[in-house]
């Protein structure tokens, strides 16, 4: 209590998306992210922080993006209130076919409220992330997302875990003090499944699969989107070695949409040169080799290759298309000082 300490969080980014399909664009990412943050722990179940997030990119000029971060967390045990700047991103634990890991360096902060539980049994967090908004009159609608994601497990063991998650994110775009002509829009996407890993020794340290049955719909009043509703299954397999992680990957989607989705996995194309452009069955298998080291106290490294192939193609058109992905991440606090005895 009464301390004020300094926070530094360094983020290096190296995206490189080697597409050449027509749903979603070919590009790299290069640059770096930069967060310090002021943290007083006014009690000890309450911090306040403020801070600034840049984002520099490689090759462009001057700072590419810049957000203030203002943010209260309250703590208590395993619960946890978070209002203003959130805990987003990768921390959602979401899926990728409904909250692309991308937006770690394109949509870096959130702001909102976020709930959370977090103990051996139950992880949940509920967040509202105000996207966009918006002052009468404005000519375009404001935008928010709303999600939730949870982890049930049902077995806990030293060797052996099984647990259940069921994730929901609502995407609504609309209002009422915009002159807009674009109808509202309410997105929902859901998925459930379950996840099982098992430990083991010798060169595979661990075993596991991660499979979903994940779902689009359209509760719009008007339909501006070529479908309603559509699904998709989502299965993983893969393992675990001092040499990083291998996991297979297959997805096959029907007339399958989200707002925040990978566009990989949607059959709505994203794609510069084919707007309009749809496909209502996706068929998608990709290899994931990860490798994750900590190299420093508080640097971290992670190493990233999936290639694919588009399955929905006819045979002799098949490619193997990839993305590579590289990052240097540096967390560190120092305390200040303090103001007052803590109890």
């Amino acid at each position: 209590t009464g301390e004020l300490h300094l926070s530094i969080n360094n983020f290096n980014f190296l995206r490189n998306l080697e597409y050449f399909n027509k749903i979603q664009d070919g590009y790299t990412l290069f640059g770096a992210q930069l967060e310090p943050q002021l943290m007083y722990f006014a009690h000890p179940r309450l911090l306040i922080t403020t801070g600034l997030h840049l984002r520099k990119d490689f090759g462009g000029t001057g700072i590419y993006r810049s957000y203030p971060l203002i943010s209260v967390k309250y703590q208590h045990g395993n619960t946890t209130l978070i209002n203003g700047s959130l805990e987003g991103s990768v921390n959602h634990r979401m899926l990728e076919p409904i909250f692309d890991f991308e937006k770690t360096i394109t949509e870096p902060v959130e702001y909102g409220t976020q709930f959370m539980i977090s103990n051996k049994r139950l992880f949940l967090d509920a967040f509202i992330n105000w996207k966009k908004m918006i002052y009468k009159p404005s000519p375009v609608q404001e935008q928010v997302l709303g999600g939730a994601s949870t982890d049930v497990k049902l077995i806990n063991r030293k060797k052996l875990s099984l647990s259940i998650p069921v994730q929901l994110t609502v995407f609504h775009k609309g209002g009422q003090i915009d002159v807009s002509p674009e109808p509202l829009q309410t997105i929902v996407n859901t998925a459930i499944g379950f996840k099982m890993k098992a430990l083991s020794n010798g060169f595979i340290n661990s075993v596991r699969t991660e499979n979903y049955l994940i779902t689009f719909d359209d509760f719009s009043f008007t339909y501006v989107l070529p479908y309603t509703k559509g699904h998709g299954i989502y299965l993983n397999a893969g393992v675990d070695t001092k040499y990083g992680s291998l996991i297979g990957t297959y997805w096959k989607g029907r007339t399958f949409f989200s707002s925040n989705g990978m566009p990989l996995y949607q059959s709505v194309s994203q794609q510069i040169n084919n707007t309009g452009y749809t496909q209502d069955n996706r068929k998608l298998l990709i290899l994931r080799y990860t490798f994750q080291k900590k190299l420093l106290p508080n640097l971290y490294m992670d190493f990233r290759f999936e290639p694919f192939i588009d399955m929905g193609r006819a045979v002799g058109s098949r490619k193997v298309e990839f993305s590579n992905s590289s990052y240097l991440v540096y967390r560190q606090s120092f305390k200040l000082l303090k103001t007052t005895k803590g109890k």
